[in-house]
C-alpha cells in the first residue's frame, strides 16, 4: 500500500468515525465543512488548470448541499426558516454550476462565503442549545430551538 492509499483510507475511516460518533447539530457541521472543502478544492483544481477534477469537487459541493443539508431540512417544522434556508441551497447549487461552466473562482468564494455564515450561525445555535443542556439552564432560546427543529433535530 503507497503512501497516498494509506492517507485516504485513514482520512476516510477519520470521517466515517466522527459521522458515526458525531450528535445531529455535529453531522450539519461535517456537511458545511464537506462542501466547504469541495469548494476549495474545486478552486485549487481551476487555478492548476484540472478540469475534470474541478468538476468532481463542484458535482462533489452540489450533492452535499442538494442531498445533505437541504433534504435535511424540515419545511413542516422548519416553516419559513427551512424555506428560505431550501431557496438558498439552490441558489448556491445555480451557482456552483455556474462557476463550474465559467471556471470561476469569484463565484466559488461566494457560496463559500454564503457557507461559512450559516455554518458559523449554526455553530453559535450549537452552543446554545449545548448550554441549554445544563442543568442551571433548562430553557433554551426560541431562535435556536426554531433554528433546529429546521433540520429536524431535536
Amino acid at each position: 500500500m503507497n503512501t497516498t492509499t494509506a492517507l485516504k483510507t485513514y482520512a476516510n475511516v477519520g470521517l466515517e468515525t466522527s459521522v458515526a460518533a458525531a450528535d445531529p447539530h455535529k453531522l450539519i457541521l461535517l456537511l458545511y465543512q464537506g462542501a466547504l472543502l469541495a469548494i476549495n478544492s474545486a478552486k485549487n483544481q481551476i487555478q492548476r488548470k484540472d478540469i475534470a477534477a474541478k468538476g468532481k469537487s463542484i458535482s462533489q459541493a452540489i450533492m452535499i448541499i442538494d442531498e445533505g443539508l437541504k433534504a435535511s431540512l424540515d419545511k413542516n417544522a422548519g416553516g419559513e426558516l427551512a424555506q428560505n434556508l431550501s431557496a438558498l441551497y439552490d441558489y448556491m447549487n445555480q451557482r456552483l454550476l455556474i462557476a463550474n461552466l465559467k471556471n470561476d473562482t469569484a463565484i466559488l468564494d461566494e457560496v463559500s462565503r454564503l457557507l461559512i455564515e450559516l455554518k458559523t450561525a449554526w455553530e453559535e445555535i450549537r452552543q446554545i442549545a449545548t448550554s441549554a443542556q445544563q442543568p442551571a439552564n433548562t430553557t433554551q432560546p426560541q431562535a435556536a430551538k426554531q433554528a433546529a427543529l429546521t433540520y429536524g433535530r431535536m
